[in-house]
């Protein structure tokens, strides 16, 4: 099954809620939807006495993320949400603006659910997961707690992007990511996360996140996906994506990490030396989706496709347009043998 939605809340939404925001999509014909978690403000407080013996997830109003619990003369750092508050807890709450607590959140997912809309979600998009730094642990908590989201809306993965090279050289600068990787696996399985963990790949030289990168990372923390931005992609190697076997051969490699659906994005793209310079209409660049149309017709791919063009939902809605043509075509011209994966026609 092949689903297309926007990153984010679609553009034409008059509400900017997130129920506006599910129902538009399923209005506009659309089958998935990234939420963004750009902003991760958050709020520290003093448990109140009518909350202890609570869970942070009965809580009504807010979206706590953790429990900060002073033991032995140090501080805890609890992610369970199903941990009973303590007196003399801190709280620590999202000031997200995605949902008032986690009840509207379960709810959400329920409506999606309904509507037929797969949900995913998306980290905020600088992070640092190589540095041993304030930063490096705010880019940890962000991840961890946008899990919990995540988890909460019955959402299928949290991508996020691994950060820069800064002052290492790539195989450090690896490892530490791949450290920091493993923690937060261990914490998702932990807390007993269905969501998965993807990783996306970046766009920039500077940006730790080559195709080849993101798969090592994926072959050697066993639980994470691979999450396939092709205008990324298709910047980094030069203008890589070009015919139904480029495509075809990305998908491949990406699946073998990704299990049954592969969890990808689209959008234009300009790009120089190897690197992306911004995002843009489909039709404006270089990057066409119609050799992607055909890649996916002549088999049977499980994949979402996000949009994350500057135009959103519209361009979600024109690769949809798109792969009807190219049916369309293929259905009224003689069948002709489909390509094998590898191979050069």
């Amino acid at each position: 099954m092949i689903r297309f939605g926007p990153s984010g809340i679609p553009l034409s939404c008059k509400g900017r809620t997130l129920r506006d925001a599910i129902e538009d999509v399923h209005n506009l014909g659309l089958t998935a939807m990234e939420v963004q978690l750009v902003r991760v403000n958050v709020l520290e407080r003093p448990a109140g006495d009518e909350e202890v013996g609570r869970t942070p997830r009965a809580l009504s109003g807010e979206l706590v993320v953790e429990i900060r619990r002073r033991e032995d003369k140090q501080e805890v750092r609890i992610a369970d949400l199903g941990e009973p508050i303590d007196a003399g807890d801190m709280l620590v709450s999202l000031t997200s603006g995605l949902a008032r607590d986690y009840e509207e959140l379960e709810f959400l997912g329920k409506v999606a659910k309904e509507l037929d809309i797969e949900l995913s979600l998306h980290t905020p998009y600088y992070m640092d997961l190589a540095g041993a730094d304030q930063f490096a642990q705010k880019s940890i908590d962000s991840i961890l707690w946008g899990g919990l989201l995540a988890d909460a809306m019955d959402a299928t993965v949290v991508a996020t992007y691994l950060g820069l090279y800064g002052e290492f050289e790539a195989k450090e600068a690896l490892r530490r990511i791949a450290d920091n990787v493993k923690f937060l696996r261990d914490q998702y399985r932990k807390l007993k996360l269905r969501v998965k963990l993807g990783l996306e790949t970046s766009g920039r030289k500077e940006v730790v996140g080559g195709l080849e990168e993101i798969l090592s990372l994926c072959k050697t923390i066993k639980g994470v996906v691979p999450v396939l931005n092709f205008a990324h992609v298709h910047a980094r190697d030069g203008g890589l994506l070009k015919r139904p076997e480029d495509f075809a051969s990305v998908i491949d490699q990406v699946q073998k990490f990704a299990g049954v659906r592969v969890h990808t994005h689209f959008t234009g793209v300009e790009h120089e030396g190897g690197s992306e310079l911004r995002y843009t209409p489909i039709k404006k660049g270089d990057l066409r989706f119609e050799p992607l149309a055909e890649c996916l017709l002549d088999a049977d791919y499980d994949i979402t496709l996000i949009s994350s063009s500057p135009l959103l939902e519209h361009d979600a809605m024109y690769m949809r347009v798109i792969l009807e043509r190219v049916l369309a075509k293929k259905l009224v011209r003689p069948p002709r043998p489909p390509f094998r994966r590898g191979e050069a026609r």
